[in-house]
């Protein structure tokens, strides 16, 4: 995978060569057998995903599944938080009490993550965060972080839109999960794009990541404003659900209402080929080669990026169809 790094902390690396001693592990895997430890061939891992809230997270998933392999030398254990805080952390424990030698998560919100992270560290177990950072000031709880810059992923929708559409424009915004690092990053990113201009954002709620909670919160956009030019989506989903919502209103996505998401999965990309969608900013969910990466680097004491970004792409109408054939996810 095309990568660049950068760590906004500003530590080029973070040497995790203590937690590669690790004792011997003490319990088992969610599936009875017992787990790797740092001598072991096969590096047993916990990962706790944030959900399957939409076509972007179930990508993911199967990557990291696909990838984290007996075959790969990995043993994967896989807990689904569905979208809870608390489902997440008593996933984390499980591991922890188990003696995992790597824990990797996509955290549902940043905050109120110390105390489990402490956890782990004091176990000597590494952390490896994907997709998601977290809110901490201490940065020696996890080891990495691997996804994408959400911030910029925000700015070039909106900079999109202000290169290319009406500089006054009544926009509606389609927020991810409260609290999550992307609907924080995303908000940010575009409303930076677009200040000092006449752009106006007139009315932003969460739709949950989630193509329902899209449509609902599109609908009451539609009965509450009668000046929508654009819906600004913080993922593809949310923007396939207002899409159906916009149909049902008698408008034409795409031309009456423009709408501009972010993720890139297909039905995404159909939908910016077939011109509902009129553009979408990348959010690349393959990570599981780079936790593979980071995971067998971790165990074995070598100095890993402490963030890792993945290389987004940009699609128009016409870029998409051109990929559209051979897009995996």
């Amino acid at each position: 995978m095309k990568r660049q790094t950068f760590l906004r902390t500003g530590l080029a690396t973070l040497s995790i060569a203590a937690m590669a001693a690790m004792s011997a592990c003490a319990g088992s895997d969610s599936s009875g057998s017992e787990g790797g430890g740092s001598g072991s061939e096969t590096i047993t891992i916990g990962f706790s995903q944030v959900g399957a809230e939409s076509g972007w997270r179930a990508a993911n998933t199967k990557d990291i599944q696909d990838t984290l392999t007996e075959e790969n030398g990995f043993k994967l254990s896989f807990s689904d938080a569905q979208q809870k805080q608390e489902n997440q952390i008593q996933a984390l424990r499980s591991y922890i009490a188990q003696g995992v030698d790597v824990l990797a998560f996509s955290p549902v919100v940043e905050t109120g993550w110390d105390a489990v992270l402490q956890e782990a560290k004091s176990a000597n177990i590494p952390v490896i965060l994907t997709d998601r950072a977290v809110d901490t000031t201490d940065d020696t709880l996890f080891a990495s972080f691997i996804g994408s810059d959400f911030i910029e992923e925000g700015q070039r929708a909106g900079d999109w839109v202000v290169e290319n559409l009406d500089k006054d424009l009544k926009v509606v915004e389609l927020q991810g999960t409260t609290g999550s690092a992307p609907a924080i990053d995303r908000k940010e990113g575009f409303g930076k794009a677009i200040e000092g201009t006449d752009i106006e954002i007139i009315d932003s709620q969460t739709g949950d990541f989630t193509r329902a909670g899209g449509k609902q919160v599109m609908e009451g956009f539609l009965n509450s404003h009668d000046d929508i030019d654009l819906v600004f989506a913080h993922n593809d989903d949310m923007g396939l659900g207002a899409i159906e919502a916009i149909e049902a209103a008698g408008k034409k996505p795409g031309e009456d209402i423009k709408i501009v998401t972010i993720d890139a999965v297909k039905d995404g990309m159909q939908a910016l080929v077939d011109g509902k969608i009129n553009y979408i900013v990348e959010c690349n969910p393959l990570l599981g080669e780079d936790l593979a990466e980071i995971a067998k680097k971790v165990v074995a004491g070598e100095s890993v990026e402490k963030r890792i970004v993945v290389e987004d792409a940009a699609f128009s109408q016409d870029e998409a169809a051109e990929v559209l054939a051979d897009r995996t996810y």
